[in-house]
């Protein structure tokens, strides 16, 4: 079929803003890199350049070398893993009997669900509860509160919906329980879906900074977003303690090692995400059919 003139003016303002989009998207993040690549003269012009005119690695030597970055690195991998093992697991056991329609109270449960995600306690309820628990300063406290989100829940419920319902009764008939159908039959069926909500919950965690302020009062938990806040934000925490300052105008700028900082924190989930994205519209879509 031949595209009309109308046709092909729509197509090309669509190319145009979307590649103005893209590149006002992409803009920040090359020019943060850039500017961690770059000398303590290039650093100190404040001009925009698409590579780095006298790429140097003194920044990152410094940034990665920091006691800080290190232990905060491997608190948010411990807290992303074991966040999204009890989410995934919790949200599972929870919408599979919702997606049973012989389940008792199937809708009044889901209507609480439901009602959670427009209401909530509040900041100091959480804290309050937190404490009385005895999880402050504990990684419980930045896993437990937030494991079961209703929207994640709803998703794999509709999902789990989808299943054909031939295959969950003949397992039964061969005398499968519940739990087995769930852990033979219907998770190795809900990959797609399991992958997204692993996507979502693990950046989640991981962009996650807010919980640990408050829930923890020392750096034993301290998680990568809270040292980048502390770091570049608050200013709290020096990459350079007892350094000579002329020394460090000689090798690295404050800005640089602030950029230096959220490149090293930002890049491990954007070289993650396209390993998962080819589960996302589909995860999505199939989870979203019924209501």
């Amino acid at each position: 079929m031949k595209t009309t003139w109308g046709e092909r003016i729509f197509d090309g303002g669509n190319i145009a803003f979307l590649t103005i989009f893209g590149l006002t998207t992409l803009y920040p993040l090359l020019y943060i890199i850039t500017l961690s690549f770059s000398t303590p003269a290039d650093a100190m012009a404040m001009k925009f350049y698409w590579f780095p005119l006298h790429p140097t690695l003194m920044s990152y030597e410094k940034v990665l070398a920091h006691p800080d970055l290190v232990s905060s690195y491997v608190n948010t991998l411990i807290r992303t893993g074991v966040g999204i093992a009890i989410s995934l697991t919790m949200t599972a056991i929870i919408a599979y009997p919702l997606s049973r329609r012989t389940f008792p109270h199937r809708k009044l449960i889901m209507k609480l669900f439901v009602f959670s995600m427009l209401f909530s306690g509040g900041t100091i309820p959480m804290f309050l509860l937190v404490k009385n628990l005895g999880m402050l300063n504990t990684l419980w406290a930045l896993v437990l509160p937030g494991a079961v989100s209703a929207f994640n829940m709803i998703v794999m419920r509709n999902f789990f919906e989808g299943i054909p319902t031939e295959i969950i009764e003949s397992a039964r008939i061969d005398g499968a329980s519940e739990m087995r159908v769930l852990m033979r039959i219907v998770l190795p069926l809900s990959v797609p879906v399991i992958a997204v909500m692993a996507l979502w919950v693990g950046v989640a965690h991981w962009n996650q900074w807010f919980d640990a302020l408050i829930y923890t009062q020392d750096n034993r938990w301290q998680v990568l977003q809270l040292f980048l806040r502390r770091t570049v934000v608050d200013a709290t925490v020096s990459l350079t303690p007892g350094e000579d300052m002329n020394r460090i105008r000689e090798e690295y700028t404050p800005e640089s090692l602030k950029a230096a900082t959220i490149v090293a924190v930002t890049l491990p989930i954007l070289f993650l995400y396209p390993f998962i994205q080819r589960y996302f519209v589909k995860g999505i879509m199939l989870g979203s059919v019924k209501g």
